[in-house]
């Protein structure tokens, strides 16, 4: 048996969530040398992120080849209708599109699925699975079958899902953390590829995209609290060097004979600042507010009391920014009549567009209409999408700095922002490769059905990485 597994194709999939390509392919490509093997063997190159470039939705879009307009999910947040305090977490139930190992299963193929973003609550599926980050303790049902939850927690009792509180000023006691999650999520890996038959693996490392947040001022001296010699200044290095010896470890379990993905859902950014958005909207007159803020403490916005009376647009905060319009037969309380809707989003775009940074110099903001960028707009969807200095600088809803802008986040620390640019190599035993155009993420799944003899089903977006972008 076993040698009939290691005849037929079988595809890992081993993703890092932030992973940057500058960091892998040039800046630290010496020390990095499991990585570095895939690259000079294989076909490597930028793999472009969703709008918006974040995990969630990111990730789903990969694995569908959906773009987040067609699955309706535009972040971690979204709103559930368009009222004006519904909203709802974007976990597995928000994913109404097949992913790859739905396909595959329906194709006979077995699929090993560990801790993978939108897998909680988990779904049946042909073969394994191990939900993500968003499984609230090892209490929960996070594995399918059920059984396969006592397998996990007899060899890690602790099964770690997250890094909680990576937003921390302990930077020692968070950089020993994530270096003890990665270990345990990938030992628990390790014996799930050699003992599970799979036609498909896959795993998602969150343990990079929280090392980043935590520790990018250390490391990079373009970011303002930068300090040379730092104490934390090759703790980003050594995370990937952590990640790059396990890759090696794993490649040597599966046998030479697999075809090997490793993918990031989006690349990282230094942050310089963030704009307050709602703040800024409520200065410029399309947020009124009941009662304005003391500009002693910032308020959360779901605490503020909005007169939507007198309301034309909103703000939800994150890496980008989601602004909403509060539009008549649309909204509850809506103030602008459907027919001026264009002509009211042009003009806060071009509002927007000229907002400077905290010292008065300009910015480059990247403002998105739903409509521009997906094959088809599902959900509430926001009415504008921002990258607000051109993803160096965040987004934050909180009112009440006395200006629109802040150095902090609103959430605790956090030194980087997401980058569009992820990567991605793909080695094929008996293939050479080299470096490839950009592609973009939803080519992923066409590519590991395509690996595994199964038909691209005909509403997926990308194209394989084997074909011309």
């Amino acid at each position: 048996m076993f040698r009939f597994w290691q005849r037929r194709r079988r595809v890992l999939v081993l993703g890092l969530d932030c992973a940057s390509p500058e960091l892998v392919f040039h800046q630290w490509a010496q020390e990095l040398p499991t990585l570095n093997a895939l690259q000079r063997q294989g076909t490597w190159g930028v793999l472009r992120s969703s709008i918006p470039c974040i995990t969630v939705p990111a990730w789903a879009s990969m694995l569908s080849s959906r773009d987040p307009g067609v699955m309706g999910v535009f972040g971690f947040r979204n709103r559930a209708d368009y009222s004006y305090d519904a909203l709802t977490t974007a976990d597995s139930r928000a994913v109404h599109v097949p992913r790859v190992w739905d396909i595959l299963g329906a194709a006979d193929k077995t699929s090993l699925v560990m801790n993978v973003p939108q897998t909680y609550p988990v779904a049946p599926l042909k073969g394994h699975l191990a939900s993500c980050f968003l499984t609230p303790s090892t209490g929960s049902a996070f594995t399918y079958p059920a059984i396969f939850k006592q397998e996990i927690l007899k060899q890690a009792p602790n099964y770690p899902f997250d890094i909680p509180n990576f937003r921390t000023a302990d930077k020692a006691n968070l950089q020993q953390r994530i270096h003890d999650f990665i270990d345990v999520q990938y030992s628990v890996l390790e014996a799930a590829l050699t003992s599970k038959d799979w036609d498909f693996a896959m795993h998602v490392n969150m343990g990079i995209d929280r090392v980043h947040h935590g520790f990018w001022r250390y490391h990079d001296p373009q970011h303002r609290l930068y300090e040379a010699n730092n104490p934390y200044q090759h703790t980003i290095r050594d995370v990937y060097k952590q990640v790059d010896s396990w890759l090696g470890r794993l490649l040597e379990r599966v046998g030479d004979d697999v075809t090997v993905l490793v993918v990031s859902d989006h690349g990282v950014k230094r942050m310089d600042g963030a704009i307050a958005i709602n703040e800024w909207l409520w200065r410029e007159g399309w947020l009124v507010l009941k009662t304005p803020p003391t500009m002693e403490t910032p308020v959360k916005f779901e605490s503020l009391e909005v007169d939507w009376s007198k309301t034309r647009a909103w703000s939800t905060g994150g890496y980008y920014g989601r602004i909403f319009l509060n539009v008549q037969g649309r909204e509850p309380q809506g103030v602008i009549a459907a027919a001026d809707y264009e002509r009211v989003r042009d003009e806060l775009a071009s509002h927007i567009a000229s907002i400077p940074d905290h010292v008065g110099q300009p910015l480059t903001h990247r403002i998105f209409k739903p409509q521009d960028v997906y094959q088809t707009v599902n959900g509430a969807a926001p009415d504008l999408i921002v990258y607000f200095g051109d993803l160096h600088w965040r987004c934050v809803g909180t009112v009440g700095y006395g200006q629109p802008y802040t150095l902090e986040n609103d959430t605790g620390p956090d030194d980087a922002n997401h980058a569009e640019e992820g990567m991605f190599l793909l080695y094929e035993p008996r293939r050479s490769g080299g470096p490839s155009a950009e592609r973009q993420l939803m080519d992923i799944a066409p590519t590991i059905l395509q690996r595994l003899n199964v038909p691209v089903p005909a509403p997926m977006q990308g194209r394989s990485l084997l074909s011309a972008p």
